[in-house]
């Protein structure tokens, strides 16, 4: 029995040490942590249960026979985040690279399988330098094992991949499937072929980080979600996320309590719209100003910034926010920010959290540039969305809401439950001269009569009242009221019912 204790303890010191002191000096030098340093500072304090800390690949080509070490480079298990379960696994790049293996890919797709049964969310920590070759097709077999189980598992519980190394070839594809990707400035990247392989096929001659870093995948590609500074704000920001999210599907996102009052007023909203109709405001300052504590964890902040979306609380609720950012190209959808938002409407709607929409849109961004890139489609994108969510949705138009872009934000005709407008919102077919440039076509050379036609056309349907008229509109409420309305609004549709009819899956224009 005590030889058992004792090979026992040595294998677990073997496994804790992971690819020996050196490899471990060589990650501390880099800047990272080590794989389990990565999970002491994700999970609560002694709240980690490890699994399949003595499993050991079986390959036995190219001399893989001699090198074992327990662990095959992942660690795997569950823990708490703020008391709350959750499933882990952290990609050791002491151990092989990370490289993944048939042994590798069996622990994650344990961890995964169980958090699925048991209804958890699964944080994966991906530090890996793809495929272990010497296995050859079993690495890919066990890749394919997990990207099965991604997608099995999206809409059930949430996914959350952490890029904190590499993150190269088929690897990449498992990330790209979950619902949020975080990443690490200067020593993350993910692509999909390197720069060696680009610059012998195309002649392209580009680093790494141009390639597929950080910077790179937050502003221009929107593959990840955002970057941090290092291991430690990543993950620290990653605990601090998960506590807006719910267990799984058939669990409300847990309630923070909050000494801010759901009754209070923000004068200062009053005047956040400009006179001027051309003026632009930031729109972060509403959300900020409506949402408990100040508290907004915005997603996607670098890329199409057009559109803002992220996650605060009302009454200490949960809740998914769009908004139209003036700032940026007037507030208007094209084909980056239709993505962005549609992606987000969806992950709200799988998992039961409510959503604010305020709108300050101009209508669609034109030119042959978005034409030719598909703005149709995409367009179609974040129309489909929202018409297709049946969780509680709340809409204030504060300014500017003109022709499609009306309709596709979460208007009253896409099942919007409770629509607000601002004394400020001007609800129409297009703005007034343009309007008017095309109903009085004939009289453009006569600048008094155009004026006149404009001013007539601007007192008729710049305001909130022809939709009011119509019901399209609930009510038209002073700014400094909305934080106030939207949780009355919140409150009264906690137990909203509504089903779509049933289908096996939709099929959303991509």
């Amino acid at each position: 029995m005590q030889d058992i204790i004792e090979a026992l303890e040595k294998k677990r010191a073997a496994a804790r040490q992971g690819g020996g002191e050196r490899r471990i000096e060589a990650q501390h030098g880099k800047g990272k942590l080590t794989a389990r340093e990565r999970l002491e500072l994700l999970l609560d304090p002694g709240s980690f249960e490890e699994w399949d800390m003595f499993v050991e690949h079986r390959c036995t080509d190219f001399g893989m026979e001699t090198q074992k070490i327990p662990g095959d480079g992942v660690v795997t298990g569950y823990g708490t985040i703020n008391g709350r379960l959750v499933f882990v696994f952290s990609q050791d790049f002491t151990v092989f690279g990370g490289a993944l293996s048939d042994a590798h890919a069996k622990k994650i797709c344990k961890v995964m399988d169980t958090a699925m049964k048991v209804g958890a969310p699964v944080i994966g920590l991906n530090d890996s330098g793809g495929a272990r070759i010497q296995e050859g097709i079993d690495s890919l077999a066990g890749y394919a094992e997990v990207f099965q189980r991604n997608v099995l598992a999206s809409g059930v519980v949430p996914q959350i991949s952490v890029i904190m190394g590499p993150c190269a070839g088929g690897a990449v594809y498992s990330p790209a499937m979950t619902d949020f990707i975080f990443m690490v400035k200067d020593s993350s990247y993910m692509f999909v072929t390197g720069p060696d392989v680009v610059k012998t096929v195309t002649q392209e001659v580009v680093t790494q980080e141009q390639l597929g870093g950080a910077v790179t995948h937050t502003t221009k590609s929107s593959v990840a979600d955002l970057a941090f500074e290092n291991d430690v704000e990543t993950l620290l920001q990653t605990r601090r996320f998960f506590d807006f999210l719910p267990l799984n599907n058939k669990a409300k996102a847990p309630v923070r309590p909050t000494a801010d009052p759901i009754d209070r007023v923000e004068m200062s909203l009053d005047t956040l719209v400009p006179p001027n109709p051309n003026k632009p405001y930031d729109m972060l300052e509403l959300i900020l100003k409506v949402v408990d504590d100040q508290d907004f964890f915005e997603l996607q902040p670098a890329f199409a910034k057009n559109i803002i979306t992220g996650f605060g609380r009302m009454q200490g609720q949960t809740v998914g926010i769009i908004a139209n950012q003036p700032m940026v190209l007037a507030g208007c959808l094209d084909i980056d920010s239709s993505r962005k938002a549609a992606r987000f409407v969806r992950f709200c709607d799988c998992y039961e959290i409510p959503i604010i929409t305020f709108v300050d849109v101009p209508g669609f961004l034109p030119g042959t540039a978005q034409e030719y890139g598909g703005i149709i489609k995409h367009g179609a994108k974040l129309l489909f969305a929202y018409a297709e969510a049946t969780v509680p949705k709340v809409t204030v138009i504060t300014r500017k809401a003109y022709g499609g872009a009306y309709d596709v934000m979460s208007s009253k005709h896409l099942r919007g439950d409770v629509n607000f407008a601002w004394p400020s919102a001007e609800i129409a077919v297009m703005g007034s001269k343009g309007a008017v440039e095309i109903i009085f076509r004939a009289e453009i050379g006569d600048s008094d009569k155009i004026a006149a036609r404009t001013e007539e056309y601007r007192q008729k349907f710049a305001n909130p009242f022809v939709a009011g008229n119509r019901g399209f509109i609930d009510d038209v409420i002073m700014p400094h009221n909305t934080r106030k309305r939207i949780a009355r609004a919140l409150s009264m549709l906690r137990d909203k019912q509504l089903e779509n009819p049933w289908k096996k899956h939709d099929n959303i224009p991509l």
